[in-house]
């Protein structure tokens, strides 16, 4: 049986029986510190899968170096431990030879977003079809506490003693920057919004990714403290077709300036015409983008959290088989004999 229900999956094979948790739950012993964000998001993941319906021997879970990066050993399915940063070249490999296969890329702040980088933002540019969940520490975990590319200006570590002099990295704006079809932000704390935003991603055709912000307990605690418990102040719920108000009874809301730019005000000083309805689905990502930078890591945080974008466009591996595929073997080797004997030719005497 072959998946139907999503674009996302559509190829991908379907488990005959019925799934679990268990069944995607490995062998190994989960070795992450105690409180570490990681937990709650493997456990979201396999609690998924089986929801999914997926088969475990059509999944596959590629990762780079990291905390995060263990991932593909606590799961029962086909994995691969990568190298630092090349977890998404190495996954387009595999979504471009095997359609049937949904494919999965974890990967970290430091992973992705610093020798990793130019990796990434060509795997969304080119809407390969895969998901790449992008755990947010803000910090170097598995190296001991160094600062990362999303780490706050200021931010003092082991590698930066009096502050850090970098300027972060939004990774909502780069994949937007990047024209992935598809992004989204989650807390790993929220396991309902964690769930949803993972359901969405996997469903959607081509370049998914979710930023996920995760506690480091060790090196980098309470980093994202305003923006957990579900009253937090300062998180900024997307919802698609909604206007952007949040705080407590939506005392806040996000309106668009004369000049197009947003800001946010109290709700009860906003002109209803200038409060932004949230449009996911819009094909400009331009609105998506300005929404992205609302997002504040300062002493008094805030941050929208959602889908910012899903808008549907040809992937890049479905662009690929197109061409490789002959209806027959008389074609292809036709095809072949015509790039051997093509007009480009010379002589060697």
């Amino acid at each position: 049986m072959t998946a139907t229900t999503s674009s996302g999956l559509s190829g991908v094979p379907l488990a005959l029986t019925p799934l679990n948790r268990k069944d995607f739950t490995s062998d190994q012993e989960v070795r992450w510190c105690p409180g570490c964000g990681d937990y709650a998001v493997l456990a979201a993941f396999q609690g998924l899968m089986p929801q999914l319906g997926i088969r475990r021997e059509n999944t596959v879970i590629v990762s780079g170096i990291g905390c995060s990066s263990r991932f593909p050993y606590y799961v029962d399915s086909y994995g691969m431990h990568s190298i630092h940063g090349r977890a998404p070249a190495i996954a387009t490999g595999v979504a471009t030879a095997r359609d049937d296969l949904a494919v999965w890329v974890i990967t970290g702040d430091g992973d992705a977003l610093s020798i990793g980088g130019n990796h990434l933002i060509h795997a969304l540019r080119r809407n390969v079809n895969i998901t790449i969940l992008l755990f947010n520490n803000r910090i170097y975990g598995l190296t001991k506490g160094q600062y990362s590319p999303t780490s706050e200006l200021g931010k003092v570590t082991k590698s930066t003693p009096v502050g850090s002099v970098d300027y972060p990295f939004n990774p909502i704006s780069l994949a937007l920057g990047a024209e992935a079809g598809f992004v989204a932000r989650t807390i790993d704390s929220d396991r309902a919004h964690l769930t949803e935003v993972l359901t969405a991603a996997v469903a959607h055709r081509g370049a998914a990714l979710v930023e996920i912000y995760q506690n480091c307990p060790i090196f980098n605690d309470d980093a994202f403290l305003e923006l957990k418990g579900p009253k937090a102040p300062g998180v900024i719920r997307l919802v698609d077709g909604q206007p952007v108000t949040f705080g407590p009874d939506g005392a806040r809301s996000v309106v668009r300036r004369t000049d197009g730019s947003l800001e946010v005000v109290d709700t009860a000083d906003a002109d209803p015409a200038r409060v932004v309805v949230h449009d996911a689905r819009a094909d400009d990502p331009t609105a998506a983008f300005a929404l992205s930078r609302l997002t504040d890591t300062g002493v008094l945080q805030q941050a929208p959290i959602g889908i910012f974008r899903d808008v549907d466009r040809p992937s890049f591996d479905d662009g690929v088989r197109e061409q490789v595929e002959m209806p027959s073997p008389a074609e292809r080797l036709t095809a072949l004999q015509g790039l051997l004997n093509g007009s480009d030719t010379w002589t060697v005497n």
